[in-house]
């Protein structure tokens, strides 16, 4: 059973309205994605997405602004929520830093056939990569809820909440420098340059070297509160 996130950090099974509206979520993301892999993005529209789903239109419009949206919502898969809890289940004395690392890499990168084709899919379309880049923002709200909790942060959780938007802007940058537009004409640190992309080296390396910076921040928050 997935599990919602509350604004402590704590997990709560979801009741029946919930349910019902992530199951809706999960049938118009996996529809879009299904129908962009067989027709491309370009030939994918909204109604279809929705058709596909059995829901209206005006109820997709509920969920996504955009087939974009929609189609990198099933990318990410409910990825913030996954890093968040890959953090929690973490042994209480665990290093911070390194719980964070290893979550962030073990959702964030995918193998396998499907992996393969959503990546293609991905990195022929300018505007699929700025919804995916734009998608890393999410990761905040869910990871400093969890890491004010490690933390026994209280109050306004700004420590909390800095380092949760470091983690979302590494994971970012990570992401950027991976993406790297193909040709020697394309400006490299436009993430919004048009065309192919060719992903530069490993992925989980790239994660790991933009993370590293952040550790002697976790580090000392960590110190604070430990006996």
């Amino acid at each position: 059973m997935f599990r919602v996130w509350n604004a402590v950090g704590v997990t709560t099974p979801p009741g029946l309205r919930e349910r019902k509206k992530q199951a809706t979520r999960d049938a118009l993301r996996e529809a879009a994605l299904r129908l962009a892999l067989e027709r491309g993005p370009d030939g994918v529209r909204v109604e279809d997405i929705a058709e596909a789903a059995g829901v209206s239109p005006r109820t997709y419009n509920n969920y996504f602004a955009s087939r974009e949206q929609a189609i990198v919502s099933a990318v990410t898969a409910d990825r913030e929520a996954r890093v968040a809890a890959a953090v929690a289940a973490r042994a209480p004395g665990d290093r911070l830093a390194d719980a964070v690392t290893e979550a962030v890499v073990e959702q964030c990168t995918e193998t396998g056939e499907r992996a393969r084709e959503v990546l293609l899919l991905l990195t022929a379309r300018a505007s699929l990569r700025d919804v995916y880049l734009a998608s890393t923002a999410d990761i905040e709200a869910p990871l400093a809820a969890v890491i004010a909790e490690r933390l026994e942060d209280t109050g306004a959780q700004t420590s909390s909440r800095v380092l949760a938007a470091s983690v979302a802007a590494a994971v970012r940058i990570a992401l950027e420098s991976w993406l790297r537009p193909a040709g020697p004409a394309e400006d490299a640190a436009s993430p919004g340059a048009p065309g192919l992309v060719v992903p530069s080296g490993a992925l989980h390396d790239r994660l790991r070297a933009a993370l590293a910076p952040l550790a002697p921040a976790f580090d000392a928050a960590q110190r604070r509160v430990q006996p």
